[in-house]
């Protein structure tokens, strides 16, 4: 049956035979990801509370949407998920007089070269639970939003702009109708947004805001201008005028403000500005007059990035500056002291004004709350919000997922799945494996133990046994603060390292050349020339025209991907960040550049060698950081670059909007494309012909990488962490479908993990081990029923859907003497794909409700072939697979489980025996008890009653404290000894077996003497 099943599979996809875009879309949407962490806050530059519910904070991460929390910060739930078009987050306004309406403004104010695009404006009504969105979608870096004391309609946008370009739609924007219609009140030019605003806390009619041209360019960050600077309206927006007296006058950049209720009269401005006047402006006459009260180096520190100030609601002498340090001042500025937060990087404070020793504060790892002004805080280890550059998988069991994670000190590992029994916590399991924050971290094949790792261009070796980490710089220069022009190695910060597929000791690290080693980094050897177009217009020192800002994060004309052919040695494929594409066929000794057809300057993101066909390659290019080129940029050769097809019109299922990051084929598939975009994922059945939109329960945020690790789909994101979609084996069969009414995928094979499978708040998720099943069906609601046999034909468990009728008689096993279990509930027949997971246990043992009856759990089954029946309706469909041992397993054969299966399953079986004899006893002393209760009671039927008891009590334990455990609970005390664990059982056990059959025919020669 099994091979007819295939042979027609092949038939239909030789056919070519799909299915429609509509069926298609309904049969993916029942695949689920699941996050695995790491639970570990990224960051967060937005934070907003509720003054009369002190225990209520937002957060707004900068790519993972807005959380809430109730509890003091002690558990986060995301309330954006499902509403917001993008996870990036600029400001969070609580209408104080009723909380339950709520502002946000999207796209981060803080412009780094990863900064994520907004998407406008969005109002809830019912304190975050439903959202709508109210416009200014074009308005893309959101700076602040600010509500009106007494009216909750009347609410003031700053508007950033967009990050990378030019655009209309920014300035101050103000709506009066709750967001129906917005008017722009304050407008400058398509290149001049604004960073922030306050409101006067004593007039709402007056507003201070702060004027900003902020642009990012892939080689620089523009922050800065002769039209910056603080405006003010003292009619509710009508009419402005730009502040000066006492503030800067040539060059300003970024500006933020902060007004306190104690003195609304007092108002401050961090200003970054030229000629060495950046810093604290203080004003005592709302605006009219301005004094510089401070140059503190940490007010002005990468202000594109930080600039942040706010003053306590009840004391204006009070003020806080978020920067790479949290400082405040007790004197109006003039003196500042550190206050240590839970992590560096400081962006956003929120104080509550009825009790200014309680804030919410935003920084690169995430929220924390204080209930004591700053003293302690909560914790940022429940936040799932890591943004991770790529991802990498190692070959151990179960794997293990490497990244960078930005603003976090090195790179990181985490489990696909839990590896141990009980974990200490969720986020036991982090560990650091060396570079830094942006990575990658690439585990050695063969010896996940060794790691290459990166920081900025600094080769590490990473040995996770020691815990240290051997540094390998080519070059051995130190790339901050340079013009790239000047550099001998131009290293992006986040260089790339690629392992061949064909010797894991050959290692590959890029500039703008291509350098190779095969003994760990020791040695290097530069294979290729500047792969890169190196313009030198762009190769500027970044930063300007005021603060210069040289991390190696703008370094323009480097080599950002690179990938080895897994067909065939030395077929190399790169992409730089400034648009080229090359390829060797010869190891490096010649390159050819096979640049697309394609816009110039976009950042080729992914290179993708076919691993189906060595002149097939696929290559992803990002463009938004350019003229805000939205569109995505996916393109495939099939003849070794030279002539290349654009796969993403924008009109065949990947729709301009949704710029792309990574493309990957799956390498048991051809023609199966997997797409990574800046907003969720997409995939192709048909080599990039069509695309379907696959994000399913995956939130809105950037795919970052791909990697299929055998039959998963493993992602990284910039925003959410990492995600698993296990085992997609059926995902590659889709196409043997069409016009079935029902079909049974291939199945992988079981492994016997006893892992706990437990998952805390918010993950990370792991699975419950177990084969999983995938079937699908054409029609909802028919009959369903999965039979699984073992490799002689019996019966190990059957599955029905919906709820069976309770087992009356079970049929017995004439060579075992077993019952034979009867079919257990809740099998999915649903239209489209079905999953179902048997977690490789028999059933249950027998009770005397008939509806818990072999329900349970039963012993483990042992390691072997195995075959699934699926019946539906009348068609039968059947594929074999195996159950494994745990590879990590050493110290027990197959043969040793097949014994503890027996054994478990004769303990099993007499448990049955035990429990039926107990319920006959119930019976009889029910019976007893109720004669006793009547007026003419015998004496006789007294006695039976103590005998019986004395004997039902030799099966059950008998009520009372730390009472002595009597058989029933001694067979259980058995069973569960020796399945703890794969083992064979010990002699003990078999002893204990015996004594305890030889005690229960004793027992029930006793009972049978009472009749």
């Amino acid at each position: 049956m099994r091979t007819k099943s295939l042979l027609f599979s092949a038939f239909l996809m030789l056919l070519g035979v799909g299915l429609s875009a509509q069926d298609l879309q309904e049969i993916l949407k029942n695949y689920e990801y699941r996050n695995v962490g790491p639970l570990r806050g990224g960051r967060v530059t937005a934070v907003a509370g509720v003054a009369s519910q002190p225990s209520v904070f937002y957060m707004g991460a900068t790519g993972g949407g807005v959380w809430k929390t109730d509890n003091y910060g002690m558990s986060w739930k995301n309330v954006s998920d499902g509403y917001f078009p993008t996870p990036s987050i600029g400001a969070i306004s609580v209408y104080q007089k009723d909380p339950k309406i709520v502002y946000v403004g999207t796209g981060s104010d803080g412009l780094r070269s990863n900064v994520i695009a907004g998407k406008g404006v969005y109002k809830s009504t019912d304190a975050g639970k439903t959202w709508n969105f109210i416009g200014l979608k074009e308005s893309g870096q959101i700076g602040a939003v600010e509500i009106h004391p007494d009216n909750p309609n009347i609410v003031y946008v700053a508007a950033i702009g967009q990050a990378f370009g030019r655009n209309e739609e920014r300035g101050v924007f103000k709506t009066t109708d709750g967001g129906k219609t917005w008017d722009k009140v304050l407008y400058h030019s398509d290149s001049i947004g604004f960073s922030d605003l306050e409101l006067a806390p004593d007039d709402p009619n007056t507003i201070y805001a702060g004027a900003w041209r902020g642009e990012r360019k892939p080689w620089t960050i523009i922050s800065g201008s002769t039209e910056g600077g603080v405006y003010k309206s003292t009619d509710a927006g009508k009419t402005w005028t730009k502040l000066a007296n006492g503030l800067p006058n040539k060059l300003i950049g970024k500006v933020d403000l902060a007004v306190s209720a104690a003195d609304p009269n007092r108002i401050y401005a961090n200003i970054e500005a030229s000629d060495d006047m950046g810093g604290l402006y203080r004003s005592n006459d709302r605006g009219a007059t301005w004094e510089f009260v401070s140059d503190n180096s940490n007010l002005t520190n990468r202000p594109f990035y930080y600039t942040n100030i706010e003053s306590n609601p009840k004391n204006a002498d009070v003020v806080y500056n978020n920067s790479l340090r949290f400082i405040k001042s007790e004197d109006g500025g003039k003196t500042w002291k550190s206050i240590s937060t839970p992590h560096g990087d400081n962006h956003d404070i929120w104080i509550n004004p009825n009790d200014t020793s309680i804030w919410i504060q935003a920084n690169d790892g995430g929220a924390n709350v204080t209930l004591d002004n700053g003293r302690t805080w909560s914790t940022q280890f429940n936040q799932p919000t890591a943004e991770l550059y790529q991802v990498e998988v190692d070959d151990q069991y179960p794997y293990w997922l490497y990244a960078g994670q930005q603003d976090n000190s090195s790179t990181i590992a985490v489990p696909s799945e839990p590896v141990q029994s009980v974990q200490a916590g969720s986020n036991a399991f982090i560990i650091n494996t060396g570079g830094c924050e942006t990575g990658p971290a690439v585990p050695k094949p063969g010896n996940p133990n060794i790691v290459y790792s990166n920081c900025k261009g600094r080769f590490g070796v990473y040995d996770k046994t020691t815990g240290q980490e051997l540094q390998y710089y080519v070059g051995a220069t130190n790339i901050y603060g340079h013009n790239p022009k000047d550099l001998k190695f131009r290293f992006q910060r986040v260089a790339p390292i690629h392992v061949s597929p064909h010797n894991p000791d050959v290692v590959y690290h890029t500039s703008q050349y291509v350098h190779k080693t095969t003994d760990d980094g020791k040695t290097w050897e530069i294979i290729s020339p500047d792969l890169t177009a190196f313009d030198p217009e762009f190769q500027v020192v970044p930063g300007s025209p005021i603060t210069r800002d040289v991390t190696g994060e703008e370094y323009y004309s480097t080599i950002y991907a690179i990938r080895e052919s897994t067909l065939k040695e030395g077929l190399i494929w790169v992409g730089a960040n400034d648009g080229p594409v090359h390829v060797t066929k010869d190891g490096g000794k010649n390159w050819e550049n096979v640049t697309p057809n394609m816009p110039t300057g976009g950042r080729v993101d992914a290179v993708e060698p076919s691993p189906h066909n060595p002149a097939k390659a696929y290559v992803s290019v990002l463009r938004y950081q350019l003229d805000n080129d939205f569109k995505p940029y996916i393109y495939k050769t099939t003849d070794y670059g030279k002539t290349w097809e654009l796969l993403t019109p924008g009109t065949n299922g990947l729709p301009d909007g949704f710029p792309t990051r990574v493309i990957r084929e799956d390498p048991k598939k051809e023609g199966v494309l997997y797409a990574g975009t800046e907003f969720g994922m997409f995939i192709s059945f048909d080599d990039g012909k069509n695309w379907q939109a696959f994000n399913n329960n995956l939130p809105v945020t950037p795919i970052t990488d791909i990697k299929i690790k055998d039959n998963d789909l493993v992602l990284s994101t910039m925003g959410r962490g990492f995600w698993i979609m296990d085992n997609i084996v059926s995902l590659r069969e889709i196409g043997s479908v069409k016009n079935q009414q029902a079909h049974l995928f291939d199945i992988q094979d079981g492994v016997r993990n006893r892992m706990y499978a437990r998952s805390d708040y918010n993950g990370p998720e792991y699975n419950r081990m177990g084969v999983t099943i995938d079937y699908y069906i054409k029609d909802q609601d028919q009959k369903v029923q999965l039979d699984i046999l073992d490799d002689e034909g019996n019966v190990v468990r059957t599955f029905v859907n919906g709820r069976p009728s309770p087992p009356v008689n079970t049929e017995r096993d004439m060579s075992t003497e077993f019952s034979n279990p009867p079919a257990a509930g809740g099998l999915p027949n649903n239209q489209g794909l079905n999953r179902y997971s048997w977690n490789m246990r028999h059933a249950g043992g027998w009770s005397n409700n008939p509806r818990r009856a072999y329900m349970g759990n039963g012993p483990m089954v042992a390691t072997g072939k195995f075959r699934a029946k699926l019946t539906v309706g009348d068609k039968v469909m059947e594929e074999d697979f195996n159950v494994k041992l745990d590879p990590r397993v050493t110290l027990v054969s197959d043969a040793d489980v097949a014994e503890q299966e027996r054994l478990a399953l004769e303990i099993q079986n007499f448990s049955d025996k035990v429990s039926k004899l107990i319920a006959t006893m119930d019976e009889e002393r029910e019976a007893l008890k109720n004669s006793l209760d009547t007026e003419k009671a015998s004496r006789r039927d007294q006695r039976k009653k103590e005998a019986l008891d004395a004997i039902y009590y030799k099966l059950v334990t008998p009520p009372g404290t730390y009472m002595q455990p009597m058989l029933a609970s001694q067979t259980g005390y058995l069973s569960s000894m020796i399945g703890r664990a794969d083992q064979r059982p010990g002699q003990d056990a078999y002893e204990r077996f015996e004594e305890l059959k030889a005690q229960f025919e004793e027992i029930k020669k006793e009972f049978e003497s009472l009749k």
